[in-house]
């Protein structure tokens, strides 16, 4: 499967040459806001993005969301929250992962609308290398990139704090995933979930 930059509106067939994959990741990268000191110095100030998902059934009712006080639904893994983004620069490694076991997920299951809201009110455009990956593998390690998505390089997230990343949904009994890429004006998890079931269910 070759990478791509994920572009809105863009659909994604999660297929590996002639079979579906079994499970796939969602990791969300950043690093810590430097500024300059009054005396010449570098002031770090930790970030606070939070990645989560909200479940869905057919009848678009709402089944679960996993986030950082729920971090597990049947056959959604979230790696637990990072408060703070990278120190030193870009280590290349996600600080926030959503795993999705395609293959033993609730039948209930139809859609899953994965989103990114900044805790503390940083507005995304100030916020170093923010970008988000859907890849194979697992927490530890990225078999495969399948997509990447710039937020920080992106200027329609400027003055954004929330922002709906995409979803997958069910189709002919097959799991696929829309790339939606769209900044909110909600200021908390809550506000952006129902954003995502007015517009994008």
């Amino acid at each position: 499967m070759a990478q791509i930059n994920l572009v809105k509106g863009q659909k994604i067939d999660l297929k590996k040459s002639s079979s579906s994959l079994d499970s796939i990741c969602l990791g969300l990268n950043w690093g810590m806001i430097k500024t300059k000191g009054f005396f010449g110095g570098i002031k770090k100030k930790s970030v606070d993005l939070d990645a989560s998902c909200a479940i869905f059934d057919k009848d678009k009712n709402l089944l679960d969301t996993v986030y950082f006080g729920n971090l597990k639904s049947q056959g959604i893994q979230h790696s637990g929250d990072d408060l703070s983004g990278d120190e030193d620069g870009d280590d290349g490694l996600d600080n926030e992962i959503i795993y999705i076991d395609l293959k033993n997920l609730n039948s209930k299951y139809d859609q899953i609308i994965f989103i990114l809201n900044s805790f503390q009110g940083d507005d995304f455009a100030t916020i170093p290398f923010a970008t988000i990956r859907l890849y194979e593998g697992t927490f530890k390690k990225v078999d495969n990139i399948i997509a990447n998505f710039d937020i920080a390089q992106d200027s329609k997230f400027s003055g954004h704090i929330s922002m709906i990343m995409g979803k997958l949904y069910k189709q002919d009994d097959e799991w696929k995933f829309s790339a939606i890429g769209e900044p909110t004006q909600d200021r908390n998890l809550k506000d952006t979930i129902q954003t995502a079931h007015k517009k994008y269910l």
